[in-house]
């Protein structure tokens, strides 16, 4: 019987072992704590109104809020996949800080040219756009950036969608399986890699 030498097993073993421990971290703690925390947003539509966030805080995540917003410094439109594209102001509110930053309605013209002098804004609370790289957000994580989507679209948009919990992201099945899944293919590898090395 071939002998399995010594310290490339112990390597490929700790690997093996650190990757099966993260399938269990992600099974067995990141994903009941995201489902429960998908159950508290799914009720938060359901919940009083409160005042729009000056720092992330998922937790307020699609509760319904109202904010005045500063005659806006700036209105861009940002894909919106089938909807077409968001017009997002942001607000030159003092104390805030990069701004208020309010969902107006949808359009299918890119070229829409929307013009809004600010006002009172009853909505929801969702994610601002995230212009970042993949790289640059991997490199600094942080919360998304709150985002007031109004109820009653600006007049000449169409109406924001509704709150959507299926918009939140909840991928620890998927990756659990995916560290299970590297640990078989790393093992076999392996396993082959021994069984084709000589004999001496």
């Amino acid at each position: 019987m071939r002998r399995l030498p010594f310290l490339p097993t112990l390597l490929v073993g700790l690997a093996v072992a650190a990757m099966i421990a993260l399938g269990l971290w992600q099974l067995l703690d990141r994903r009941p704590r995201k489902l429960a925390f998908l159950e508290q947003l799914a009720g938060n539509p359901s919940l009083p109104p409160v005042a729009f966030p000056r720092i992330p805080d998922e937790r307020l995540l699609f509760r319904r809020t109202i904010a005045t917003c500063r005659p806006p410094v700036a209105i861009r439109l940002a894909g919106a996949g089938a909807a077409g594209f968001r017009a997002i102001a942001t607000c030159n509110n003092p104390g805030t800080d990069p701004g208020l930053t309010v969902q107006l309605g949808t359009t299918r013209d890119p070229k829409a040219r929307v013009t809004w002098g600010g006002g009172t804004v009853a909505g929801y609370i969702g994610h601002a756009p995230d212009g970042r790289s993949l790289i640059g957000a991997a490199l600094h994580p942080q919360p998304p950036r709150p985002m007031l989507i109004a109820t009653t679209p600006l007049a000449g948009l169409s109406a924001n969608a509704p709150p959507n919990i299926d918009s939140v992201p909840n991928n620890h099945l998927a990756y659990g399986v995916q560290w299970f899944f590297f640990a078989g293919v790393a093992t076999v590898i392996y396993l082959l890699a021994v069984g084709r090395r000589p004999n001496g």
